[in-house]
């Protein structure tokens, strides 16, 4: 283990296993932390971002060891599931190193899981690390199968790049899902071919509707495809049957007969899951957003590096999840064009 590493695990008082778990005001346990590692990413894809985007500098960064230590302090509050994101979290120089030592809630029981949520251009050569550290679960954002449908929304990214990460993943012994942003006009009639393509290697597909995040330079409207309608599509072609299973986010999921496999749906417009959120982000300032879908955040850089002891970034988690709200307000028509919030996804993390 890094030095660094190490002295901030013995020194830290925020790894004191009996601390009370963190509830918010409507009673609902926050057990699942998604961190941001950089809002940098080597894809623009078009409901993300725009393609001339300014990103932070990279001195605004927490640190990986300050990261490490943010993450540490959720865990001794009860988080029980830490999802790395980004931007691509895998562009981040030396992130392998707080794979390595965030492994070391794995090991004591205290952290369930650890996972990461990549576009999988970097997979190739991080599979097997990610593996080592522990890591049994990967989901990739993937939208199309098609080359030319690939390029036109990721505007940079190289399908074949992707596939090979995820072939390298397999290999290494992570489980794959696949999420998929439905667009309308864009992959729409490739909804059913994806789902039979991951279900033939194994993985699990999850759709998720277009969030109105950030000024991508597109009118949200004409990408919204709500999945009310790719569920009642899908139903004249396969025999979907709900199931009780659950990743601990917001996907609802059903067994597709016909497959084997499982469908995953997370629709925050059509059908919030406000109700059972256990889950709050952190981004790579440091800063806690609550709830996707609103503004209110929380500044946990200036206590994190205010003292070498947690207590003042402890006090900070725990004031900001008591005013954590009961749901988000996202909404998408033709008289709400703007967008619901005005960071980027990739400022928030994925």
């Amino acid at each position: 283990m890094n030095p660094f590493f190490a002295t901030v695990l013995r020194n830290a008082p925020g790894h004191k296993p009996d601390q009370a778990p963190l509830v918010d005001p409507f009673g609902r346990a926050i057990s699942y932390v998604r961190v941001s590692v950089t809002d940098r990413c080597d894809f623009r894809c078009v409901y993300c971002m725009s393609e001339d985007m300014n990103f932070l500098p990279k001195a605004d960064l927490l640190t990986l060891e300050e990261l490490d230590r943010l993450c540490s302090a959720f865990v001794a509050r009860g988080t029980k599931k830490l999802r790395i994101t980004g931007g691509e979290p895998l562009v981040r120089r030396n992130i392998m190193s707080l794979f390595r030592s965030l492994a070391r809630h794995l090991d004591s029981g205290a952290l369930s899981e650890l996972t990461v949520t990549t576009n999988g251009s970097q997979l190739a050569r991080h599979a097997k690390d990610l593996a080592a550290c522990g890591v049994r679960r990967i989901n990739v954002s993937l939208d199309t199968l098609n080359a030319d449908t690939f390029r036109a929304v990721t505007r940079w990214g190289d399908l074949n790049q992707v596939l090979a990460g995820i072939d390298a993943a397999q290999a290494a012994g992570l489980a794959v899902k696949i999420n998929m942003v439905a667009l309308k006009g864009t992959n729409d009639t490739e909804i059913l071919p994806m789902l039979r393509w991951a279900h033939s290697r194994g993985m699990d597909l999850t759709l998720i509707e277009v969030m109105p995040l950030g000024d991508v330079h597109a009118e949200r409207v004409n990408q919204y495809l709500p999945l009310t309608e790719v569920e009642a599509a899908l139903g004249q072609e396969l025999t979907l049957r709900p199931l009780a299973y659950s990743t601990g986010g917001p996907a609802r999921y059903m067994e597709v007969t016909e497959t084997g496999g499982r469908l995953g749906l997370i629709t925050p417009l059509t059908h919030n899951f406000c109700e059972s959120c256990n889950r709050v982000r952190v981004t790579c300032t440091g800063t806690l957003y609550m709830c996707l879908g609103q503004e209110d955040a929380a500044d946990l850089r200036a206590p994190l590096r205010a003292s070498s002891t947690d207590e003042l970034l402890q006090q900070a988690i725990i004031e900001a999840i008591a005013r954590k709200p009961k749901g988000h307000d996202f909404i998408i028509d033709r008289e709400h064009q703007t967008p619901a919030v005005s960071r980027h996804m990739s400022v928030t993390g994925g």
